[in-house]
């Protein structure tokens, strides 16, 4: 708690490099050396993706699960079907808006003792679904005591 007895914030925002399209990186260790620097012990970790073609999700980070849950995503939103947005905006990326609106930009994990409280297989993931290469921005927001 902080000095009036509420709880305190701590804010970081990461900076990863270009992403090609179903990128899926595991960034569960810049999560917890964010959560480190905060110095809370109790509390929740906010991870958030800005724009509308990143997510953020947890998954078993080995590549058996990598290539499963691509092969899941092109199977819920094919790339080559038709997308409205492909006809309005010429970025040819409908695709990618819709994959990253079924997982979702953001994610709450709580934690304790200073540790995330994630399974022993389970990491947190940025997928990129734009198909084309980008830098992502994280922002990660600790609320705790």
């Amino acid at each position: 708690m902080n000095a009036d007895g509420g709880l305190s914030l701590f804010s970081r925002e990461l900076e990863l490099p270009p992403q090609d399209e179903l990128d899926i990186n595991d960034i569960t260790g810049e999560l917890a050396e964010v959560l480190e620097q905060s110095g809370l012990n109790d509390g929740i970790l906010t991870v958030f993706v800005p724009g509308a073609t990143g997510a953020v999700t947890c998954l078993e980070y080995e590549p058996g699960v990598i290539a499963d849950f691509k092969a899941a995503i092109e199977r819920l939103a094919p790339r080559d079907l038709h997308y409205d947005h492909n006809v309005y905006q010429s970025d040819g990326n409908g695709h990618a808006h819709v994959r990253a609106g079924l997982l979702g930009p953001s994610l709450v994990i709580p934690f304790a003792d200073g540790t995330l409280n994630l399974g022993v297989w389970q990491q947190v993931v940025l997928v990129n679904f734009d198909n084309r290469s980008r830098s992502r921005r994280i922002v990660v927001k600790v609320t705790g005591a």
